[in-house]
């Protein structure tokens, strides 16, 4: 029998057997969801539909299978094994056993009878065949097969136990004492605001869950009036107002360092408002990978999740960290910042998976810009991708419209024209051509099909597109003609976009526009490959390489064109970093 552990949930399990195990969040199953969601409103719900349990469950299934066929163990024993990989952090490995003890023993009842993944999760109903809608699979299965299966499924798993965790309705969060906790949680992903914040300036001292992983740390969290970006207080003499990390007095001549290094650079803040891509969506290919999983795989599993799967300390635009793909100063902000030191830690990610023209005044309160008190801004808008993509059947009824994009962003560019320092800058991004997702990832295998040669990313998305699931509907498709109408749209919108940088303008910044970065060419000369821009596991996003190139390019296109959109280049910054060093980290 599965070995049973003592868990921190052990006396809570006794008290409330059925609401643990209703409420013990899916991230066995689910863990990949999000990567899968379409655009949507409501995709920060707390709950996920029944389509979401049937990928979740597919692919778990099908690690576990080959974890098996890896370690030529038992399906039981490759079960034990992907929890021990689990940090002990957010009940993820609790949360694993406890999923183990409810489905494991029909798990293995199916997989000793052979059936694949798809089967599994159908049998146990995580899947489920809506009438009139077909039947959605990940691995090839002809029909008569499939019939067969099924019941020779049926008689080897007369009930399923997930009917009734699905149906229980309950969350983690119904338990009293996770209410207050959850409720907090629930708020800061729907506003985009940070969860610990005590001063509530919308700066933080925590890194997740909208802190400064996605926006300059506070320096001092118990005031309001101290914060990234401000202009600084008395010359910050005797403390730091705006967290740069420039303050006091320079004891030979009397001067306070921030107005001997700072004053007249023309410092700056970066602010993205973006969408997954902006906010570096990435799902780890070795969470999939069963050859390549060990203890070490999920450690980071835990940030990822409190900050949605997103990594914006990595992201092109505003990552502060080193990058993990050695192209050194990656983000447009770590440039900015190497261009005038005194912007240290002036840059907010206002970004959010599945976010539009159309749902971005929903979370655009969350930037933080006071037109009296702040230094001005650089602003980049890039929604490149869900105003065109959504995971429905007939998907292109839902792209956005020229002239809904119109209305949407004038009415984005009236609110930041009532809060952003007379000077700033806004610059919009136009959407890409996702023609080449298809082109250049179809007959390529999936993570999940490497091991057996059995998937491959047409199926992925096939499967995706089944379910409603898909990223991008209309680019990830075999269908030729709806990839060209996705372009289309797109064009359409850039058009639109670049309509209204250059006829319209505003008191407090200057409008500008740029076409998505053609960094595929550049990547070719440089001699890679196409899809090593992708994001291997959902193979839509862009990852780090890419997302850094595209700041290369940002960078290089705006020094050339438009300069005055960069500040002037710090004359004083060697001395800064003489007398501050690395200006109290990021």
């Amino acid at each position: 029998m599965f070995q049973q552990v003592v868990t921190p949930l052990e006396n809570l399990e006794m008290k409330y057997p059925c609401r643990v195990l209703a409420g013990t969040p899916l991230f066995l199953f689910l863990l990949l969801c999000s990567s899968a969601s379409p655009a949507s409103d409501d995709q920060f719900s707390m709950g996920h539909s029944s389509r979401h349990h049937c990928l979740g469950c597919v692919v778990v299934v099908s690690v576990i299978t080959q974890l098996a066929q890896v370690h030529n163990s038992t399906v039981e024993a490759s079960m034990e094994r992907l929890c021990s990989y689990l940090p002990g952090e957010l009940f993820l490995k609790t949360t694993c056993y406890l999923l183990v003890h409810t489905f494991g023993s029909d798990i293995i009842k199916l997989l000793d009878a052979d059936m694949n993944a798809d089967r599994v999760c159908h049998t146990l109903e995580f899947c489920r065949q809506e009438p009139g809608q077909p039947w959605c699979h990940l691995y090839p299965l002809p029909e008569e097969v499939r019939k067969l299966t099924q019941e020779k499924a049926i008689r080897v798993v007369t009930r399923s136990t997930a009917v009734k965790y699905l149906q229980s309705g309950s969350d983690i969060c119904s338990l009293p004492f996770l209410a207050k906790i959850c409720q907090k949680i629930k708020l800061s992903i729907q506003t985009s605001m940070p969860f610990k914040d005590v001063d509530a300036d919308k700066y933080s001292v925590f890194p997740t869950l909208r802190g400064y992983h996605w926006r300059g740390r506070d320096c001092n969290d118990s005031d309001k009036t101290v914060y990234p970006g401000r202009r600084p207080d008395n010359w910050d003499v005797h403390h730091d107002s705006n967290c740069n990390g420039i303050w006091g007095v320079d004891p030979k001549d009397g001067i306070p360092y921030e107005k001997k290094f700072c004053e007249g650079s023309q410092p700056r803040g970066l602010i993205l408002l973006g969408d997954s891509a902006g906010a570096h969506f990435h799902i780890p290919p070795e969470w999939l990978t069963a050859s390549q999983m060990s203890l070490n795989s999920f450690f980071n599993l835990p940030t990822a999740l409190t900050d949605e799967l997103n990594w914006p300390q990595l992201s092109g635009a505003t990552g502060f960290l080193d990058s993990t793909t050695g192209m050194g100063e990656r983000s447009i902000y770590l440039r900015l910042r190497k261009w005038n030191r005194c912007n240290h830690r002036d840059y907010q990610n206002i970004s959010r998976n599945g976010a539009s023209s159309r749902n971005l005044k929903k979370f655009i309160e969350s930037m933080s810009r006071n037109q009296l008190l702040d230094h001005p801004a650089l602003v980049i808008y890039a929604m490149i991708g869900n105003d065109v993509c959504n995971g429905k059947a007939d998907t292109v009824p839902e792209m956005t419209t020229p002239e809904q994009l119109y209305s949407s962003v004038m009415a984005t560019l009236e609110h930041l024209n009532s809060y952003l320092p007379k000077g700033s800058h806004v610059v919009l991004s136009g959407l890409p051509n996702g023609t080449f997702l298809w082109d250049h990832m179809h007959d390529r295998y999936h993570p999940l099909g490497q091991l057996n040669k059995d998937v491959t990313y047409a199926q992925m998305f096939s499967f995706l597109n089944c379910l409603q699931l898909s990223p991008c509907h209309g680019w990830m498709t075999s269908n030729k003609t709806l990839r060209t109408l996705t372009s289309e749209r797109a064009q359409q919108l850039s058009d639109t976009l670049k309509k209204i940088a250059t006829r319209k303008k505003f008191a407090n910044f200057n409008l500008l526009y740029m076409d998505f970065a053609e960094i595929t060419e550049e990547w070719q000369k440089r001699g890679g490959q196409p899809w090593q821009l992708i994001e291997p596991v959902d193979g839509f996003h862009p990852n780090e390489v890419a997302l850094s190139l595209s700041a290369e390019l940002f960078w290089k296109k705006a020094q050339l064109q438009w300069p005055e959109i960069l500040g002037k280049e710090n004359p004083f910054n060697s001395q800064i970093e003489q007398v501050f060093g690395d200006q109290g980290g990021h």
